[in-house]
């Protein structure tokens, strides 16, 4: 099953100290620094990475769809606002969205239907790892794999919800 990434472009770049901080210089520097980051990740992973920003307040009546690096790029049109873009793209996604935002409002809405969810600054966390491991050329995350010697037992008590398991499955592969 491929993953589909949905990005709230805004959350992630004002999550972010190092994206905020370009885009206090002007916003689309901001949108660049966020779309290199995406670019390195695609090259590392290969999954389906569709960014949202708000137009709300643009002129146009139209959904401006773009695709720059392999990374689809929305910008939703007048009057609507980048969370009901998400929401309608993970309603049709379902089970293969991932949705990155730090709203409660569509992290509720994705679960709903299905999809998982990360907070901004843990994706953010993600992508820097990644990119660290393709620049030291070997897997960062190693150390998480493998069997661990342990005499902890995990019975059914202590197993996390089946839509929870399947959550935490697809953000691993991130």
């Amino acid at each position: 099953m491929a993953l589909h990434i949905l990005i709230d472009g805004y959350n992630l770049i004002r999550q972010s100290p190092a994206l905020s901080a370009k885009e206090y210089i002007s916003t689309q520097e901001g949108r660049d620094a966020l779309l290199e980051l995406l670019a390195q990740y695609k090259k590392i992973k290969s999954h389906k990475i569709t960014v949202v920003f708000d137009a709300a307040y643009g002129n146009s009546f139209a959904e401006n769809k773009t695709r720059e690096r392999g990374i689809t790029i929305i910008f939703s049109r007048k009057g609507e606002l980048a969370d009901d873009v998400i929401k309608r793209i993970a309603a049709k996604e379902r089970e293969r969205a991932i949705v990155v935002t730090s709203d409660q409002d569509i992290v509720s809405f994705a679960l709903r239907y299905g999809a998982a969810t990360i907070d901004s600054r843990e994706f953010e966390a993600r992508l820097s790892m990644a990119s660290y491991a393709a620049v030291k050329g070997d897997d960062a995350q190693g150390e998480e794999r493998g069997w661990s010697k342990t005499t902890k037992k995990k019975g059914p008590a202590r197993r996390p919800p089946k839509h929870r398991r399947k959550s935490r499955q697809k953000i691993g592969k991130l």
